[in-house]
């Protein structure tokens, strides 16, 4: 890991892949190139809005975290994608419906040159979509050579320096790690066989980590968090992180369940459901997708209250969590939570939740930070899993050693914390001694 000064500087373009050019990865392209032309703020993103401070709180140091650390600028990036449906991003964005007219016309000259590739697709894994813009190839290695070349050609017509690739495409239907996930030996001859044990965002991952392009996945398909993977990615230098974007309900218990801890008060239940009519609710319509989800959703809990430490508390809980299917919703997700809690002496609560929010406007600046943030564990030299990510994860990848943390107000100080340890400035403890000297 490089430090300061060591970190190669931010120049030329950043070319940003996305695998899917649905609703969230068309929110993110328009939503930067709509503050580019000062038409918008870029609220929800770390990177561009966020202050982060130093030293002592008397000393007034809070810089903006692009003014901080080597991120590249927005006017520097670049966009493309693969999706098996054709459309542009203009016309991919009028459809998902999340973004209004006077949003999406202003840019449209812009959006209509984004036309997605190609994409490595198979229905055995997306059961609910189709799509006509779809590789062929022999087998699972020749599709991904087919996105090797993707990735160079892209990066010499746009002039890219540099390029990462964030998933923004749909849940796959749900996988444990098998043989054909421990090695790179294995995962490539099963790429060769066809073997079923590879998906296909495991083929995007495998073209990027080859083609030295750090890789994030948005999604709770297994993807890079199997070993082979994971050790490619140590062996060429590339960062990796995942996985499942960390928006609506997740993200609601990512900030309650932290403060019933805090307080140490109890909880008997939760009980969570969702109305969702995008096209990820459709995916998630099918009971294998929605296996992967659910298994991304329910482990936050556990983590976050340790049960095995507070058995008085959570040793009890019972988690439910639903998704329903609902079109006339779009991508404007209801996420209804009703929690039992207790008090002092065993006292029943109540809380409920009603969440009425824009799951492509919550996930698309953890796009744009995602992207920025790898690129600079790029430059850095950081590679594997970025477990100081976290934040923007509703399952965070770790260390096979280590429990993932999840509880955000622990991954934000790690993540700053790490800003400050790679530029060189003190960790922030709060612990302030020099007060009690």
């Amino acid at each position: 890991m490089k430090q300061g000064s060591q970190i190669a500087p931010a120049t030329g373009r950043l070319g940003v892949l996305t695998p899917g050019l649905g609703a969230v990865a068309t929110t993110f392209i328009a939503g930067v190139e709509a503050v580019r032309r000062g038409l918008a703020q870029p609220i929800g993103s770390l990177t561009q809005m966020g202050n982060i401070r130093l030293g002592k709180r008397t000393e007034g140091r809070q810089p903006k975290i692009k003014d901080f650390v080597p991120l590249a600028a927005l006017e520097d990036l670049v966009f493309g994608a693969w999706d098996p449906i054709p459309d542009d991003a203009y016309e991919s964005a009028v459809k998902a419906g999340v973004l209004e007219a006077r949003h999406i016309e202003p840019i449209a000259d812009f959006l209509k040159q984004i036309k997605p590739m190609p994409a490595v697709f198979d229905k055995n894994y997306v059961r609910r979509l189709d799509g006509t813009n779809v590789k062929k190839g022999r087998s699972q290695m020749d599709l991904a050579e087919q996105l090797r070349d993707d990735i160079r050609r892209f990066g010499q017509e746009h002039g890219c320096d540099r390029m990462v690739m964030v998933w923004c495409g749909s849940t796959e239907v749900y996988m444990k790690p098998s043989e054909a996930h421990q090695t790179i030996e294995a995962f490539e001859k099963a790429m060769e066989t066809n073997d079923p044990a590879i998906a296909p965002s495991m083929v995007y991952a495998y073209a990027a980590i080859m083609e030295g392009v750090p890789y994030a996945n948005g999604a709770p398909n297994l993807t890079v968090d199997i070993p082979a993977l994971q050790q490619l990615a140590r062996e060429r230098g590339v960062p990796i992180a995942g996985k499942d974007f960390k928006t609506g309900q997740t993200l609601m218990k990512t900030i309650i369940a932290p403060g019933l801890k805090a307080r140490m008060l109890g909880l008997s239940g939760w009980f969570s459901t969702n109305i969702l009519g995008n096209r990820d609710g459709a995916v998630l319509d099918d009971p294998d997708s929605f296996k992967t989800k659910e298994e991304s959703k329910l482990g936050v809990l556990e983590y976050i209250l340790q049960p095995e430490l507070y058995p008085e508390l959570y040793g009890d809980v019972y988690h439910k969590v639903r998704i329903n299917y609902y079109p006339p919703r779009g991508d404007n997700k209801e996420g209804w939570d009703n929690l039992d809690i207790f008090g002092w002496m065993g006292y029943p609560m109540q809380i409920k939740v009603d969440f009425l929010c824009r799951d492509s406007i919550l996930a698309a600046p953890i796009v744009l930070d995602l992207a920025l943030f790898l690129d600079l564990a790029q430059r850095a030299e950081m590679s594997g899993i970025q477990e100081w990510l976290s934040f923007y994860f509703k399952s965070p990848m770790t260390a096979p050693e280590l429990y993932p943390e999840h509880d955000i107000f622990i991954q934000h100080m790690k993540l700053k914390n790490t800003l400050r340890h790679l530029m060189g400035e003190e960790q922030i403890t709060h612990l302030g001694i020099e007060y009690y000297e």
